[in-house]
């Protein structure tokens, strides 16, 4: 039986150089990293997660670095923006902060009853930090005071190539129509061409669970993108059980939609698919989790490799760069 995603699982984004990633990650926007592992399909890239400190779901952003991929270009259909949870009150802390490691943030601005800054890490993402109560537990042992302290993810901001197809996927997956605003041209400051010129109508999505649960949908004209370095991939939302994936996989397939198999991604299981707007989702299990191969007090601190990549440890290893991770190296 299908139940309502009860919200985000994780974000996944393109980046470029692995140590840039780490250094901003967190030594600028104080998360843990509570993984570091390799791209399931290129064993020789690094995938690293960041989150909180039991790296819960809801919590976690994760990179791909990619040093010699080209750049990506804003554009439909992807997704155009991740948000952190801030605690109220905290973002004169966060103005200052980053004007502190010289990162340009526009903002405060408002957005349905929310404050928000906006910026961009080293590979160009696109980052929001957003004020709002969360009940999760941040990592308190980083570089931000526990008191400003990310508390995971907030939301994503997908710029569909039809919006009303991926306002159908996000009905499907259990996401309520909660608010609908208007944003004018430019909205955040950055004069990137995918904003110059065209007014926008935001439309936002709730699931019903306690965080990480926003997705807003943008209703505006723009250019066909190009997946690259500052690309955010893909979002992958909650599901309850392996089982349940299948049956996803199964209507997603009587919906001619384009859906991968269901995957053993060692931390959960997972499928992918492409909704008719062209935005990538995953949906990913919450078990065995992050911490299935390491202790908590230790994670991130080493390389974890699946079972079926151990015998290519030496290789792999020798492959990757090091990594000097702030506050642990």
């Amino acid at each position: 039986m299908l139940t309502d995603s009860p919200g985000i699982h994780h974000v996944t984004a393109i980046v470029g150089d692995p140590q840039a990633n780490v250094e901003f990650h967190v030594g600028v926007l104080g998360l843990r990293l509570v993984k570091r592992t390799v791209n399931y399909e290129n064993m020789l890239a690094y995938h690293l997660y960041y989150g909180n400190r039991t790296a819960e779901p809801g919590t976690v952003l994760t990179c791909f670095p990619y040093p010699n991929d080209v750049p990506a270009r804003l554009g439909k259909p992807q997704w155009e923006s991740v948000g952190f949870a801030v605690p109220p009150g905290s973002l004169d802390f966060w103005a200052e902060h980053l004007d502190d490691h010289d990162v340009e943030c526009s903002g405060p601005v408002e957005r349905f009853d929310e404050r928000l800054l906006r910026f961009t890490d080293p590979a160009d993402t696109r980052i929001e930090l957003v004020e709002t109560d969360s009940p999760v537990d941040p990592w308190t042992d980083g570089a931000v005071p526990a008191d400003h302290a990310i508390r995971g993810v907030h939301g994503v901001t997908a710029l569909s190539a039809n919006p009303y197809a991926t306002a159908g996927m996000l009905d499907t997956l259990g996401f309520d129509m909660v608010g609908e605003e208007h944003e004018p041209a430019d909205d955040g400051g950055d004069g990137d061409a995918a904003d110059a010129g065209s007014d926008a109508t935001r439309v936002r999505y709730r699931a019903d669970g306690d965080h990480a649960t926003v997705v807003d949908v943008l209703d505006r004209p723009a250019d066909y993108g190009r997946e690259g370095i500052g690309t955010v991939q893909h979002v992958a939302v909650r599901v309850e059980s392996v089982d349940e994936l299948y049956e996803w996989h199964s209507l997603f397939r009587e919906r001619d939609f384009d859906v991968s198999r269901v995957r053993d991604r060692n931390y959960f299981h997972s499928l992918y698919v492409r909704e008719p707007g062209g935005v990538l989702f995953e949906l990913a299990t919450e078990t065995p989790g992050l911490t299935v191969d390491e202790d908590i007090e230790t994670l991130g601190e080493s390389l974890v490799l699946p079972d079926w990549f151990e015998e290519d440890r030496e290789l792999i290893e020798s492959q990757l760069p090091p990594l000097s991770v702030p506050g642990l190296d």
